[in-house]
Formats: C-alpha cells, sequence, structure tokens
C-alpha cells in the first residue's frame, strides 16, 4: 500500500506534463533557447528561495548527511546529479524546439518511445526485472510505436533524441536516492544555470516585454518545471525506473489528444490504432497493480527511504 503514493507521484508529473504544449504554444515565435535561458534562470531562483526561506533545516540536515558519507559516495552523488544536469538540460532544449518548430505529434512520439528506452537502459544499465506481462506490454508499445513512425521520418529522428536523453536522466537519478530530491532538483538546475549563463549575452534575442510570455513562463517553471520533475524524482524513491517510464504514456496521450482537437494537427485511423494500443500496454504492464492482485515481484528491492 505504501507504494501507491509513488504511482500517484508518477502518474500526477506526467499528467501535468501533458498539457506543457499550451504554455509553449503561445510564445512558439520566441527563439527555443530564449526560452530554456528564461525557463532554467526563472526556475533556479524560484527554488533556491523555497530552499532558503522554508527549507534551511533540511539543507543542514542533508549537508550532514552528505559530509558522513565516504569519498567514493561522495564522488558518485555529485557525478550523477551534475551528469543529471546536462542531460536534463539537453532534453528541455530539443523539446522545446521539436514542439514550437517541428509539431506537437513529434513531441508526443518522444515520449511514446521513452518509455521503451528507459525500459531497455533500466535492465541493462540498473538490472531491473520485468514479469512477462510487462515485457509483453513494452511489446505492444514497439509495435504502436513503429505504427506511428511510418511516413514520418523526421519525427521519429527528433522524437529519438528527445527520448533517450530523458530516458538517460531517469535512469541515473534511479542511482541517486541518497539526498533530499527537491534540493537535488535545484542543484541540478542551479548547474544548468552556470552552464548556460555565459552563452547568454550571445545567443539570447531582445528581452521579452510582452506581458503574455512572462504568463506562460510562470506556468512553465512553476507548473511545468519544479512541480512535475519533484513528483518525478519522487516517484523514483518507491518505484523502479521501467514502471515510471511506462507511465510516461500520460504524457504523449494527453499531447496527442490536444493536438488533434485543441491544435487542429492532422491525424489519420492509423495514428488512433496505434495511441489505442499505447493506452492497452499501459493497462497490462501495470495490471496487477490496477487489479490489486497479490504477487511475488520479480523487481529488485526498491529503496524505501522518504524523502
Amino acid at each position: 500500500m505504501k507504494k501507491y503514493k509513488y504511482y500517484f507521484a508518477a502518474f500526477s508529473a506526467f499528467f501535468i506534463w501533458g498539457f506543457f504544449s499550451l504554455a509553449l504554444k503561445p510564445i512558439s515565435s520566441y527563439p527555443s533557447l530564449d526560452i530554456l535561458f528564461y525557463r532554467v534562470f526563472f526556475s533556479v531562483l524560484t527554488m533556491t528561495a523555497i530552499n532558503l526561506v522554508f527549507r534551511k533545516k533540511n539543507i543542514r540536515k542533508n549537508w550532514n548527511d552528505f559530509s558522513a558519507m565516504a569519498s567514493k559516495k561522495k564522488r558518485s552523488i555529485a557525478l550523477l546529479t551534475l551528469v543529471g544536469a546536462m542531460i536534463l538540460a539537453s532534453n528541455w532544449f530539443i523539446f522545446i524546439y521539436v514542439v514550437n518548430h517541428v509539431s506537437v505529434k513529434a513531441g508526443s512520439l518522444a515520449y511514446l518511445i521513452c518509455p521503451i528506452l528507459t525500459t531497455v537502459f533500466a535492465f541493462f544499465l540498473l538490472h531491473e526485472k520485468l514479469s512477462k506481462w510487462q515485457w509483453l506490454a513494452v511489446f505492444i508499445s514497439v509495435i504502436s510505436c513503429i505504427l506511428l513512425s511510418l511516413n514520418h521520418f523526421q519525427d521519429i529522428f527528433y522524437s529519438l533524441v528527445v527520448a533517450a536523453t530523458y530516458a538517460l536522466y531517469l535512469v541515473s537519478q534511479r542511482k541517486n536516492s541518497e539526498l533530499d530530491k527537491f534540493l537535488v532538483l535545484n542543484m541540478q538546475l542551479l548547474f544548468i544555470a552556470l552552464l548556460i549563463l555565459p552563452f547568454y549575452p550571445k545567443y539570447s534575442g531582445a528581452i521579452p516585454t510582452e506581458p503574455l510570455f512572462y504568463a506562460c513562463l510562470f506556468c512553465i517553471v512553476v507548473f511545468f518545471t519544479i512541480i512535475p520533475l519533484f513528483l518525478n524524482l519522487y516517484a523514483l524513491k518507491g518505484i523502479n525506473s521501467s514502471t515510471v517510464g511506462i507511465l510516461m504514456y500520460i504524457n504523449p496521450i494527453i499531447n496527442f489528444t490536444l493536438a488533434i482537437f485543441y491544435f487542429k494537427e492532422q491525424v489519420t485511423l492509423l495514428q488512433m490504432v496505434s495511441y489505442s494500443l499505447i493506452l492497452v500496454s499501459i493497462i497490462v504492464f501495470n495490471k496487477k497493480i490496477i487489479f490489486g492482485k497479490k504477487h511475488k515481484s520479480n523487481t529488485i528491492v526498491e529503496d524505501s527511504k522518504s524523502i
């Protein structure tokens, strides 16, 4: 029963991210790099303020815990945090570019491919085990992605890059579970900000003056960055990367629905069938959780530490 809160956290994160295009599309006239700059800078300022004002005790506790660790463990945490930050920054920039300059459906396809790559990476890198039913769900997902990629080679290229970067981020952060996740996320965003700051004067456009830009940016920072990323990292404390990855299908299903009914992008019968298969794969992968049957777990022992 304790794991249901982790499932709910993962579900909530991807449900929220499913509506990301609503905040991105109104500012699609701005360069993707500018949106990335402001997203990172404002996210860092917001999270740092929250940590310094409301979470001082938590910072001290985590610092004491980190100081007491062996040197090898410290290096491992630092490396996972910094590498994760670089992967996340790459994923953000490419995703913003794809949604604004390729298509919303291409962004959706990326997050259809991502759970498959996450499962494969977790299997080989983390040695996470899956049941036969879960492998069947992955197979169904592969079929649906192949169907969606037909005659859309540009989309599949961009989607693979976006999917691979986020899958690597998920798998890497599954191993990075020693410190408070909100604090780790703050450090990652701070590192990204320091990394891209030297490029801002040369590669940024004029400072935006439209209120719409800052309204959309506020939504992106709070509702599509801090909250879902925290929920995502929190979920990784209690369930494995493969399960978090398969729940990611909630995101593209919502994206696909918005692309059809809100952004009026064209859709084919093949795409409708493919997304229906995705829904089937989610149910099959999580059937023992959905239907509440007791079972002997095949997965690795989970880290049950509270955040």
